[in-house]
C-alpha cells in the first residue's frame, strides 16, 4: 500500500512537472511569435494567471530615462491608469522587487506590509494575497516587475514562486525586443514625419498653410489630444496663435498670451524646452478650465529659434498624463528648428517682396508726376499733392492713381503711323 502511495506521488509529481514545463514551453512559442509589446504583455499576463490561479495580474516596466516603474499592463481593464501609475525603483513592494532583484510572496494582509504603497485608483491593492517576481533582461538587469494577487488569502507554494521567477527569466528577453521593435518603428515613424515637414517647408504653400500642415504632422506623430503653433509678436509682446488642431472654437478665440507672466512664456525667455506633467495644477497655465475642457493633461513646449532669436513656441499636449521622452523632445525641437527657418524665409521674401512692390510705385508716382508737370505745368512738388489728395478722396493706393494717370497719358497720345 505505501508503494502504490509512493508512486501515485510520484506520478502527480511528475504530471505537475510536465504541465509547469508545457506552460514555460508555450510562453517560449507564444512570446517569440509576436514583436508587438501589447501583444507580449497580454500573453504573459494569460499564461501567468493560468500557472498561478491569480484574480489579478500587474506588469510594470521600467522607464529608464525616468528610473522608475510604470504600470504598463493588466489582466483586469484599467484604461484610464495604465501607463499613469508608477513607482520609483524602491518604492513599494514593486520597487522592493526591482531593486533587489528578488520575488515576494505574501498570503495575507499584502497591504499592511510596511513596503507597501497604496494607489486609491487601483482596485487590485485592497486585495490579500501577493505574490511579486522580477522581470530580468539576457543581460541580468531588472527590466520590470510581474506582480500577482488574490482578493483572499492565498499560501503561495515554493513551486508557484519559482514558477513565476522562471517565467520572469523568460519573457524579459521577449519584453525587450518587443520594446526595441517599438522604439525602431516609432523612429521610423519620427523621421518620416521630418520628412513630410520638410517637404511642406519647400513646397511653397503659404505660411499659414504650412504651419497648420505641420501641426496636423506633429498631432499624428506624437499622438496628441492638442498641438499648437503660437508666434512673437514682438511690438506687442504677445505669443499670437497661428495654427491649432484642437477639438473647439474656444481654443482658437482665446487671447493673446502676454509674454512674461504665462506658463509658455517660460519657453520664449529661456529658450529651452519645457515639460509640465498636469497643467491644471500649474499656477501660470493662464487657460485651467479650456485645458480642462479640451482634455489635456501634459505638456510639451519647445522653442522656434532663428539666428538665437525665439520666433514662436510649438506645443503638444497629452490627453493623459504622460512623461515625454528625449526622443519626444529631440524630434519636436527638430521639427520647430525647420519651422523657425521657413517662417524667417518667408518673412524675407515678403519683404523683398515688399521692397520690390515699392520701388515699382515710386517708378510709377515719379512717372505720373511727370505727365501732370508737363500736361498741366505743375511744379514736381504740386503734382505729388495732386495724386495724394486724388489717392485720398478715392480712397485708392498712390499706385492705382499713377497708373491711373499713365494710362490716360498713354490714351491721348497720337498714335505712330505704320511704316
Amino acid at each position: 500500500m505505501p508503494r502504490t502511495n509512493s508512486i501515485e506521488s510520484i506520478r502527480k509529481t511528475l504530471d505537475l512537472a510536465g504541465h509547469e514545463l508545457g506552460i514555460l514551453y508555450q510562453i517560449s512559442q507564444s512570446i517569440s511569435c509576436s514583436l508587438d509589446l501589447d501583444q507580449v504583455l497580454r500573453q504573459i499576463i494569460d499564461l501567468v494567471i493560468e500557472v498561478t490561479r491569480g484574480d489579478s495580474c500587474l506588469v510594470y516596466l521600467l522607464d529608464e530615462t525616468q528610473q522608475c516603474l510604470v504600470l504598463r499592463a493588466s489582466k483586469n481593464p484599467h484604461p484610464r491608469i495604465i501607463g499613469n501609475i508608477s513607482l520609483k525603483v524602491g518604492e513599494g513592494i514593486t520597487g522592493w522587487v526591482a531593486r533587489e532583484a528578488k520575488p515576494v510572496a505574501i498570503p495575507r494582509h499584502a497591504s499592511k506590509d510596511a513596503r507597501f504603497k497604496f494607489f486609491h485608483n487601483l482596485p487590485e491593492d485592497r486585495y490579500e494575497a501577493f505574490l511579486s517576481a522580477p522581470i530580468i533582461a539576457p543581460t541580468d538587469r531588472v527590466t520590470g516587475v510581474i506582480n500577482v494577487q488574490h482578493r483572499r488569502a492565498h499560501r503561495h507554494s515554493e513551486r508557484e514562486q519559482t514558477l513565476l521567477s522562471i517565467i520572469g527569466h523568460q519573457v524579459g528577453g521577449a519584453i525587450e525586443n518587443a520594446r526595441l521593435y517599438q522604439e525602431t518603428q516609432r523612429r521610423a515613424h519620427h523621421l518620416s514625419t521630418l520628412a513630410q515637414v520638410g517637404q511642406t517647408i519647400v513646397s511653397g504653400k503659404y505660411l499659414e498653410e504650412m504651419l497648420q500642415l505641420i501641426v496636423s504632422f506633429v498631432t499624428e506623430m506624437l499622438q496628441a489630444r492638442v498641438c499648437s503653433i503660437m508666434l512673437v509678436d514682438r511690438k506687442k509682446n504677445e505669443l499670437v496663435l497661428k495654427a491649432a488642431k484642437c477639438s473647439s472654437e474656444e481654443y482658437w478665440q482665446r487671447p493673446n498670451l502676454k509674454i512674461g507672466n504665462s506658463l509658455i512664456s517660460r519657453v520664449v525667455k529661456e529658450k529651452h524646452p519645457l515639460v509640465v506633467r498636469d497643467v491644471t495644477k500649474e499656477a501660470e497655465y493662464r487657460y485651467p478650465e479650456l485645458a480642462k475642457k479640451e482634455g489635456v493633461r501634459s505638456l510639451l513646449s519647445v522653442p522656434m529659434i532663428v539666428k538665437e532669436h525665439v520666433t514662436g513656441v510649438i506645443n503638444v499636449y497629452s490627453a493623459e498624463e504622460r512623461n515625454f521622452s528625449e526622443e519626444d523632445v529631440r524630434v519636436l525641437s527638430t521639427v520647430a528648428d525647420q519651422a523657425a527657418l521657413a517662417i524667417e524665409n518667408t518673412k524675407l521674401m515678403t519683404e523683398a517682396q515688399e521692397s520690390q512692390e515699392a520701388l515699382q510705385t515710386r517708378k510709377l508716382v515719379d512717372r505720373a508726376k511727370s505727365i501732370l508737370q508737363r500736361q498741366a505745368n505743375l511744379s514736381e512738388d504740386e503734382s505729388y499733392r495732386r495724386l495724394q489728395q486724388q489717392s485720398m478722396r478715392t480712397r485708392r493706393s498712390m499706385r492705382e492713381i499713377a497708373e491711373a494717370v499713365i494710362m490716360a497719358s498713354e490714351m491721348q497720345s497720337p498714335e505712330k503711323p505704320a511704316e
